[in-house]
Parts: C-alpha cells; structure tokens; sequence
C-alpha cells in the first residue's frame, strides 16, 4: 500500500551516469541506466492535478509530434484537446469500463505521467501510480522529468550516440549537470550528466 510518489527525503535514493559529448546524449544516457527503455507501444496516460494542466499541454504536444497516442482523464483531456492536443478521455477507475486501469492491464502502455495531489493516497492517481509500477509502466511523477525525457528521447531519434571511454578523458573542460528528477519507477533518481566540450 505505500505510494510510488515520493518525499524529499526519498528523492535521491538512486543514481544514474551518463557520459557524451553533449547534454542532450548526456540525458539520454542517464535515462537508459535507470531503466527508462523507451518507445516501445507508443501510448500513454496522462493524469495531472489542476495546477500542472496548462503547463503539461506543451509536453503532450512533444509527446504527441514524437509519434505517441495519448490518454488522458477527463479533466486532463479537456484541457489538452482544448489546446489541440488529441487526447482521448479515459474513464476513472470506479466508472464504466474502458478505464485506466483496463489501459494499464493490457499491457499496452508505455508511459504513465501522474501528478500527485495532497491527501492522493485515497483518490485514483494512487491506484494508477501503483498498479503502472506493478505491471512494469514507466510512472513520472514529475513535469520537469517528463519534459526531459521527452527531450532526451527527440534527440535520439538516430540512436545511442558514441560511447565515451571514461579513461581517455583528458580535457579538463568537463561539465557536470546534476538534475533532481522525479522518476518514480521505484526509486527517483539524480541523473549526473556529463558532456565534454
């Protein structure tokens, strides 16, 4: 019953490196070391509190011109199809089927982007979050994780860029970006990217 979203104390539990000769590669690099292998079905969910739907049409759009089909809750999808961005609106879990949940358990979906709000342990957003982790659904949790991920993921369109042996870095112009993204599958990591330049 514990919540995948996590508190302050528990956001940097995990670590991930990517090493390239930009940040963008960088990124992306960092991603694959936490496990995010990404597209596979080219369908998500999307389920964010009020506060974050103006800023998520952006991403959704970047998500969508990136190839993926959006689902999205009622709410959710109103605001984006009002934007438009095509999103299908989703029933909650205690309304009629199709649901979410029936989404999540064909095993068809990639992505689950789900913003926590206060006190969500008793609403849907808990039960999608837990039931994405459970079935092996990337789960973000976090607006500036999906939008570097989508980021990481339209730059590598061509592939993983080279890889950098670490023991024949001999510039001293070395970058060190460190983000605090809320990855929520399982653990949130720091992802440390470093590009040379």
């Amino acid at each position: 019953g514990a919540d995948i979203s996590l508190g302050p104390e528990m956001k940097s539990t995990g670590e991930c490196l990517g090493i390239a000769t930009n940040f963008d590669d960088a990124l992306y690099k960092a991603f694959l070391g936490a496990g995010i292998v990404l597209p596979k079905h080219k369908k998500m969910i999307i389920s964010v509190k009020d506060a974050d739907k103006e800023e998520m049409v952006e991403i959704a759009r970047r998500y969508l011109k990136f190839g993926y089909e959006i689902y999205a809750t009622r709410g959710t999808a109103k605001v984006l199809n009002d934007n438009g961005v095509t999103a299908p609106p989703v029933n909650r879990i205690d309304q009629e089927s199709p649901t979410l949940m029936d989404l999540l358990l064909g095993h068809q979906i990639d992505l689950v982007i789900d913003t926590p709000t206060r006190d969500d342990k008793n609403k849907d957003g808990f039960i999608i979050r837990r039931t994405a982790i459970e079935t092996g659904v990337n789960c973000l949790t976090a607006l500036d994780t999906a939008k570097a991920l989508i980021t990481s993921l339209e730059t590598q369109q061509d592939g993983v860029s080279e890889v950098i042996d670490i023991a024949h870095i001999s510039t001293p112009k070395i970058v060190l970006l460190m983000s605090d993204l809320s990855l929520s599958n399982i653990f949130s990591y720091f992802y440390y990217s470093i590009y040379l330049f």
